[in-house]
């Protein structure tokens, strides 16, 4: 992928409120959220459809 970060930093911090987050949850997130996405794209592909929707995940 293009970018490195897939995920909204500052985003993360809104939803654990008080609690701090380690850079390396943010590093593993962001490769997870990134797997998920290739993932999906496979399954779309499989169905011949160039268009990956909220079932492929």
């Amino acid at each position: 992928m293009a970018s490195k970060w897939i995920i909204v930093k500052s985003k993360i911090k809104e939803i654990t409120g008080q609690y701090n987050v380690s850079a390396d949850f943010t590093e593993a997130l962001n490769e997870k959220v990134k797997q998920i996405i290739k993932d999906a794209v496979k399954r779309a592909e499989a169905n011949n459809r160039k268009t990956v929707m909220g079932r492929d995940i």
